[in-house]
């Protein structure tokens, strides 16, 4: 039986890690707050003093968690999985971290004689959990070989755009049009809403028009009823990741404004509700203007 090691139980890591049980595998998981591991412990798996401690005989380890900061601190701290992990092991980041991140924690990890590929991930928790997820994938062919055994049981759809930091390159690109989609959709309510047009009608169009996306869809349904339960992507998430493209991007161009525009609005969201779902930038765009 092979042993995954699972790091980060968010609302993508819960459902991650639970495909390895789904497909037979041992895991060990650890996560700053056991609470989360409750249901994965009650199918099998064994929850972890330490990232080190997950990572310990694991013949893949897996992390999915917030930023640079706690990959950083999962894989190269006192405790982390790289201070344990047996040389050959495969290490897979499905972060979403910034490129020169992903750059340096790969070649700090083949130093330790593993072998790292960067594999962020798109979809929703319930993609994650039904083994859906479509995985972006920067690595060398031989590793990707590697590590498709411990693909498999997470989605599908691989997308293998280069070496290593390549599958992160595409996965910012993609958070930052999903943010500048976002954004503009949240502007364009508002200004629907505060122009007194009928508020189902401008849904409706929205939705059967040219600029109509799986995102736009999803999210102008919740920001015209203002429902923002069960937040499937927060607002101080959607900054890091914008925040990490402009700053790959300003490496490459010349001048990349509407990114620069939108990590600006998704700042003042964040500053207005951190936590909450990326879709109340609408609240924050939408006061009436003093007359």
């Amino acid at each position: 039986m092979s042993h995954v090691a699972f790091i980060g139980l968010g609302r993508m890591g819960q459902g991650m890690a639970g495909r390895y049980l789904d497909a037979g595998f041992s895991v060990a998981l650890w996560n700053r707050s056991k609470a989360k591991a409750e249901d994965l412990i009650a199918r099998g798996a064994r929850f972890a003093a330490s990232p080190a401690d997950a990572a310990q005989g694991a013949d893949a380890i897996v992390t999915m968690v917030a930023d640079d900061a706690a990959s950083t601190a999962v894989w190269l701290g006192a405790d982390g999985a790289a201070t344990t992990a047996t040389p050959g092991a495969i290490a897979i980041e499905c972060s979403t971290v910034s490129y020169q991140h992903a750059l340096d924690l790969a070649q700090a990890l083949r130093q330790r004689g593993l072998v790292a590929i960067d594999c962020p991930v798109t979809g929703l928790p319930d993609t994650a959990a039904s083994g859906k997820l479509t995985l972006l994938v920067g690595a060398e062919p031989a590793d990707l070989e590697r590590s498709r055994p411990f693909l498999a049981p997470l989605g599908d759809t691989i997308r293998h755009f280069g070496p290593i930091g390549a599958g992160t390159v595409y996965k910012l690109i993609n958070n930052l049009m999903g943010a500048i989609q976002i954004a503009g959709l949240a502007e364009g309510l508002a200004i629907a809403d505060q122009a007194g047009l009928d508020m189902k009608l401008v849904l409706e169009s929205i939705q059967q028009g040219v600029a109509a996306s799986p995102q736009v869809i999803r999210h102008s349904r919740r920001m015209v009823a203002r429902d923002f339960s069960g937040a499937t992507f927060t607002a101080a998430l959607r900054h890091k990741d914008a925040a990490y493209a402009v700053q790959l991007a300003e490496t490459l161009l010349p001048d990349v404004p509407v990114a620069r525009a939108t990590v600006e609005a998704y700042g003042k969201a964040k500053a207005y509700a951190p936590d909450d779902d990326e879709g109340r930038i609408i609240e924050v765009v939408s006061r009436p203007v003093r007359r």
